[in-house]
């Protein structure tokens, strides 16, 4: 289907361009309806589930609450609040820093990454709806959305 017969489109467009940004924001926001659905059963909201992923990536290094803000996929999120919701289902620790005594240092437990192993074989069977792209239209589309934000290398 098309994003004209998605959202019952009426009139064009008035550009391409035009066209391009409510697709991207239709999507997005459709990917992250999916994406809350497969959360949903574990608790999670699509930020906690980020930081979880930024932790099992730094594992077996602590990385302080900066860190974590700086690769968040949600720039708006609030990761100490974050870090507080899954210190309290149990799925991080914190500790002092020794470098920096403002600072304190997380790390994702057994318990965190056993959540994330669950996840993630779900998450796989989610992913079967993006091989509707091959693995060439699907790098093409990633490096014209990193050319769209001025990042491409």
């Amino acid at each position: 289907m098309s994003i004209e017969k998605d959202i019952k489109q009426q009139k064009p467009f008035k550009s391409s361009y035009q066209k391009l940004v409510v697709n991207l924001i239709y999507t997005s926001n459709w990917m992250s309806s999916e994406q809350q659905g497969l959360l949903k059963p574990f608790d999670l909201s699509s930020q906690q589930y980020n930081v979880l992923r930024i932790l099992r990536g730094q594992y077996p290094n602590p990385i302080t609450v900066n860190g974590i803000i700086e690769r968040m996929l949600d720039k708006m999120s609030n990761a100490s609040r974050l870090v507080d919701k899954l210190l309290l289902k149990g799925y991080v620790s914190r500790c002092d820093n020794a470098d920096d005594r403002r600072a304190c240092d997380i790390r994702i437990t057994e318990s965190g990454a056993e959540i994330l192993k669950k996840i993630d074989v779900l998450q796989e069977q989610a992913d079967e709806k993006m091989k509707r792209l091959t693995p060439e239209e699907a790098e093409l589309l990633s490096s014209l959305l990193d050319k769209l934000r001025g990042s491409e290398d």
